[in-house]
Protein backbone atom coordinates (compact mmCIF):
# COMPACT_ATOMS: atom_id res chain seq x y z
CA UNK A 1 0.00 0.00 0.00
CA UNK A 2 2.87 2.38 0.81
CA UNK A 3 4.33 1.90 -2.66
CA UNK A 4 0.98 2.66 -4.27
CA UNK A 5 0.69 5.85 -2.20
CA UNK A 6 4.11 7.20 -3.24
CA UNK A 7 3.34 6.25 -6.86
CA UNK A 8 0.04 8.16 -6.81
CA UNK A 9 1.48 11.16 -4.94
CA UNK A 10 4.19 11.49 -7.60
CA UNK A 11 1.49 11.87 -10.27
CA UNK A 12 -0.22 14.84 -8.60
CA UNK A 13 0.50 18.18 -10.34
CA UNK A 14 2.68 20.60 -8.35
CA UNK A 15 3.48 17.91 -5.74
CA UNK A 16 5.09 15.39 -8.10
CA UNK A 17 8.42 13.83 -7.17
CA UNK A 18 9.44 16.57 -4.74
CA UNK A 19 6.52 15.68 -2.49
CA UNK A 20 6.53 11.93 -3.01
CA UNK A 21 10.15 11.42 -1.95
CA UNK A 22 9.62 12.94 1.54
CA UNK A 23 6.55 10.71 1.86
CA UNK A 24 8.74 7.70 1.00
CA UNK A 25 11.30 8.78 3.61
CA UNK A 26 8.46 9.03 6.13
CA UNK A 27 7.39 5.49 5.29
CA UNK A 28 11.00 4.35 5.70
CA UNK A 29 11.19 5.99 9.13
CA UNK A 30 7.95 4.29 10.22
CA UNK A 31 8.76 0.93 8.60
CA UNK A 32 12.45 0.06 8.14
CA UNK A 33 11.50 -2.67 5.63
CA UNK A 34 10.28 -0.03 3.18
CA UNK A 35 12.68 -0.14 0.22
CA UNK A 36 13.64 3.43 -0.74
CA UNK A 37 15.13 2.34 -4.08
CA UNK A 38 11.92 0.59 -5.12
CA UNK A 39 9.95 3.61 -3.89
CA UNK A 40 12.19 5.97 -5.87
CA UNK A 41 11.75 3.92 -9.06
CA UNK A 42 7.96 3.96 -8.63
CA UNK A 43 8.03 7.69 -7.93
CA UNK A 44 9.97 8.41 -11.13
CA UNK A 45 7.62 6.19 -13.16
CA UNK A 46 4.58 7.88 -11.61
CA UNK A 47 6.02 11.33 -12.24
CA UNK A 48 6.81 10.50 -15.88
CA UNK A 49 3.59 8.63 -16.71
CA UNK A 50 1.49 11.76 -17.49
CA UNK A 51 4.29 13.41 -19.52
CA UNK A 52 3.39 12.07 -23.00
CA UNK A 53 -0.28 12.91 -22.43
CA UNK A 54 0.64 16.45 -21.38
CA UNK A 55 3.01 16.86 -24.33
CA UNK A 56 0.50 15.76 -26.96
CA UNK A 57 -2.82 16.94 -25.53
CA UNK A 58 -2.45 19.86 -23.07
CA UNK A 59 -1.72 22.37 -25.81
CA UNK A 60 -4.67 21.08 -27.87
CA UNK A 61 -6.99 21.39 -24.89
CA UNK A 62 -5.80 24.95 -24.21
CA UNK A 63 -6.25 25.89 -27.88
CA UNK A 64 -9.69 24.25 -27.95
CA UNK A 65 -10.82 26.11 -24.84
CA UNK A 66 -9.39 29.50 -25.79
CA UNK A 67 -12.62 30.65 -27.44
CA UNK A 68 -15.07 29.10 -24.94
CA UNK A 69 -17.22 31.48 -22.86
CA UNK A 70 -16.32 30.47 -19.30
CA UNK A 71 -12.79 29.15 -19.66
CA UNK A 72 -11.62 31.10 -22.70
CA UNK A 73 -9.86 33.95 -20.94
CA UNK A 74 -7.92 31.65 -18.66
CA UNK A 75 -6.95 29.26 -21.46
CA UNK A 76 -5.89 32.17 -23.67
CA UNK A 77 -3.85 33.59 -20.80
CA UNK A 78 -2.10 30.20 -20.37
CA UNK A 79 -1.31 29.99 -24.07
CA UNK A 80 -0.02 33.57 -24.30
CA UNK A 81 2.02 33.20 -21.12
CA UNK A 82 3.49 29.95 -22.40
CA UNK A 83 4.35 31.42 -25.80
CA UNK A 84 5.93 34.56 -24.33
CA UNK A 85 7.87 32.58 -21.75
CA UNK A 86 8.93 30.11 -24.41
CA UNK A 87 10.15 32.81 -26.77
CA UNK A 88 12.07 34.46 -23.93
CA UNK A 89 13.61 31.13 -22.91
CA UNK A 90 14.53 30.31 -26.50
CA UNK A 91 16.17 33.69 -27.05
CA UNK A 92 18.26 33.28 -23.90
CA UNK A 93 18.92 29.56 -24.15
CA UNK A 94 19.39 29.31 -27.90
CA UNK A 95 20.83 25.90 -28.62
CA UNK A 96 20.92 25.23 -24.88
CA UNK A 97 17.17 24.73 -24.72
CA UNK A 98 17.60 21.07 -23.79
CA UNK A 99 19.78 22.00 -20.80
CA UNK A 100 17.46 24.86 -19.85
CA UNK A 101 14.46 22.50 -19.82
CA UNK A 102 16.38 19.89 -17.85
CA UNK A 103 17.40 22.45 -15.21
CA UNK A 104 13.88 23.92 -15.10
CA UNK A 105 12.47 20.49 -14.28
CA UNK A 106 15.43 19.46 -12.12
CA UNK A 107 15.66 22.39 -9.73
CA UNK A 108 12.91 21.55 -7.22
CA UNK A 109 11.17 24.90 -6.79
CA UNK A 110 7.43 25.60 -6.65
CA UNK A 111 5.92 25.76 -10.13
CA UNK A 112 8.65 23.73 -11.80
CA UNK A 113 8.62 20.02 -12.51
CA UNK A 114 7.75 17.46 -15.13
CA UNK A 115 4.20 18.72 -15.71
CA UNK A 116 5.16 22.37 -16.23
CA UNK A 117 8.34 21.54 -18.12
CA UNK A 118 6.49 19.24 -20.51
CA UNK A 119 3.81 21.84 -21.17
CA UNK A 120 6.53 24.42 -21.87
CA UNK A 121 8.27 22.02 -24.25
CA UNK A 122 5.00 21.44 -26.08
CA UNK A 123 4.34 25.17 -26.39
CA UNK A 124 7.92 25.68 -27.62
CA UNK A 125 7.38 23.05 -30.33
CA UNK A 126 10.33 21.06 -29.07
CA UNK A 127 10.75 17.57 -30.49
CA UNK A 128 9.06 14.88 -28.41
CA UNK A 129 12.15 12.70 -27.94
CA UNK A 130 14.36 15.64 -26.95
CA UNK A 131 11.71 16.92 -24.54
CA UNK A 132 11.20 13.56 -22.88
CA UNK A 133 14.93 13.00 -22.41
CA UNK A 134 15.35 16.50 -20.92
CA UNK A 135 12.40 15.94 -18.57
CA UNK A 136 13.69 12.50 -17.52
CA UNK A 137 17.11 13.99 -16.77
CA UNK A 138 15.45 16.83 -14.86
CA UNK A 139 13.32 14.42 -12.85
CA UNK A 140 16.44 12.39 -12.00
CA UNK A 141 18.25 15.57 -10.92
CA UNK A 142 15.30 16.66 -8.77
CA UNK A 143 15.16 13.18 -7.26
CA UNK A 144 18.81 13.34 -6.26
CA UNK A 145 18.44 16.84 -4.79
CA UNK A 146 15.29 15.99 -2.82
CA UNK A 147 16.75 12.66 -1.72
CA UNK A 148 19.88 14.35 -0.38
CA UNK A 149 17.78 16.96 1.42
CA UNK A 150 15.63 14.23 2.96
CA UNK A 151 18.71 12.30 4.03
CA UNK A 152 20.02 15.45 5.70
CA UNK A 153 16.72 15.82 7.56
CA UNK A 154 15.03 18.50 5.49
CA UNK A 155 12.32 16.16 4.14
CA UNK A 156 9.38 17.49 6.13
CA UNK A 157 10.27 21.12 5.46
CA UNK A 158 10.90 20.45 1.77
CA UNK A 159 7.68 18.48 1.34
CA UNK A 160 5.67 21.34 2.82
CA UNK A 161 7.33 24.25 1.03
CA UNK A 162 7.72 22.83 -2.39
Amino acid sequence: MQYLIVFLVSMVPLIELRGAIPVAYGFKAADPSFNLLAGYILIVIGNMLPVPIIFFFARKVLEWGADKPVIGKFFTFCLEKGHKGGEKLMSKAGRGLFVALMLFVGIPLPGTGAWTGTLAASLLDMKFKESIIAVICGVALAGVIVGVLCTLGFGAWFGITG
